[in-house]
């Protein structure tokens, strides 16, 4: 990413493609769809459409390009720390129509800074580290947005096709061996990097095992049958508090009728497949199954080592399958699919030890705190990471088929609180070396 032309063009494409995105889930649906809520639990569509453009002023048109404030008036609106996202359908938002036309504007004046700002000089446009930063920026709302359209009722509104078939991966390890010793955690190099992924830092991790891929709905059936749910031994005790509340039994969206598990996808309900990596269930469940099973989480670290540590070379790689940016081979990543790929998928993808999907088909749930690396600073703005550090978040890794390659890396971060759901999150086990 050297060179002020290199840099424009990927900062263009990057904007460009996250716009695209937008545009795909916002334009599917009427007006109506867009200023409902349609959980509590998400903002109105028409909100993050507006809130993307407001932070794209602020960011690149105020603080890069120097220039005045064009709706200074609404950005209280769409502050997402002034008003919780079930009190946003009671606020004077803008309507779907004023909201795209204030959105193309924004972008217009974007572009033009884009072409003529020094990408250098200072830390928030050196490498345009900025526009980076706002393309990532809409695209975790696009996924926020997916996960919206996951929640709404009605028929479907999105279309994808399928993923590529695993092929055979009946000769793959149930688990595989991650070496112990130090590792380089976390980046200091990668020009988009966001605070929580910085700095680069040395880890000593003990010998450990991980699975070869995510727990798949089958795995994950069985643990249900054998009444996982029903006994308290698995369950962190606020686990256990939380599903007798709320009576779950399943992951979220599944529903058992005629001696069958199925599920509803996007407005289409279907058989849930039992060779594709479970999706839509909280930290306690994850941490409940892994109990059932005899094993455990991985810590963060551990799995940031399993996926970028090349133990030949000694190095870490930006992902599991080297140091070049993600292609359709490599990973599930862009919303290319609705869906997960079957377990076992993506084998050029896979990491130097043999571990598949870690990047990709969806977040896997960690037995780790968010918590800051040595050194953290905050950058930009506190908002962003500082605020939600400590023991309430638990760390996610590796991305879904909803996240885009910009906001993917082997370094990236994703936390969220414990009992979360609707996202789409999975996860793998581990268990501790035997000690000889």
């Amino acid at each position: 990413m050297t060179g002020p032309d290199t840099l424009r063009r990927r900062a263009l494409d990057a904007l460009t493609t996250a716009r695209a995105r937008t545009a795909l889930l916002t334009d599917c649906v009427d007006d109506a769809e867009l200023t409902a809520q349609h959980s509590p639990l998400m903002s109105p569509l028409v909100w993050d459409l507006a809130h993307i453009s407001n932070q794209e002023e602020q960011w690149l048109w105020r603080a890069v390009g120097g220039q005045e404030a064009l709706r200074p008036e609404i950005d209280s609106l769409y502050d997402a720390f002034e008003h919780p996202r079930a009190a946003r359908p009671a606020l004077p938002l803008l309507a779907p129509s004023e909201a795209r036309a204030y959105a193309s504007d924004v972008r217009d004046r974007v572009l033009d800074v884009l072409d003529h700002a020094p990408l250098e000089g200072r830390p928030l446009v050196d490498a345009a580290f900025a526009f980076g930063m706002v393309a990532q920026h809409e695209q975790q709302h696009d996924e926020t947005m997916l996960i919206t359209h996951q929640l709404r009722r009605g028929p479907a509104a999105l279309d994808a096709p399928e993923p590529p078939p695993a092929g055979d991966t009946s000769g793959l390890p149930a688990e595989v061996r991650v070496p112990g010793g130090p590792f380089t955690m976390g980046t200091s190099a990668e020009p988009w990097a966001l605070d929580n992924e910085r700095p680069a830092h040395t880890r000593v991790v003990p010998e450990f095992f991980i699975d070869t891929v995510p727990v798949t709905n089958g795995a994950y059936m069985a643990f249900i049958a054998d009444g996982g749910y029903r006994d308290e031994r698995w369950w962190a005790p606020e686990g256990w508090a939380q599903i007798r509340s709320h009576g779950i039994g399943a992951p979220l969206f599944w529903r058992r009728e005629a001696g069958q598990w199925l599920r509803r996808r996007f407005g289409v309900v279907e058989p849930v497949p039992a060779d594709e990596p479970v999706l839509h269930v909280s930290w306690y469940e994850a941490d409940a199954y892994a109990r059932w099973a005899g094993r455990r989480l991985p810590t963060e670290e551990e799995w940031e080592k399993a996926a970028r540590h090349d133990p030949v070379s000694g190095r870490s790689r930006r992902y599991p399958w080297g140091d070049e940016d993600p292609t359709p081979a490599h990973a599930n990543l862009g919303q290319r699919h609705l869906r997960p790929a079957a377990a076992g998928g993506y084998p050029a993808g896979r990491s130097p030890l043999g571990v598949r999907q870690l990047i990709g088909d969806v977040w896997e749930w960690t037995s780790s705190d968010f918590l800051p690396y040595p050194g953290f600073a905050a950058f930009p703005y506190r908002e962003y990471s500082e605020v939600f550090f400590g023991p309430a978040h638990k760390v996610l890794r590796g991305g879904s088929f909803a996240v885009d390659p910009v906001a993917c890396r082997g370094t990236f971060r994703n936390w969220d609180l414990p009992v979360r759901r609707q996202i789409f999150s999975g996860f793998r086990t581990a268990r501790d070396a035997e000690v000889r």
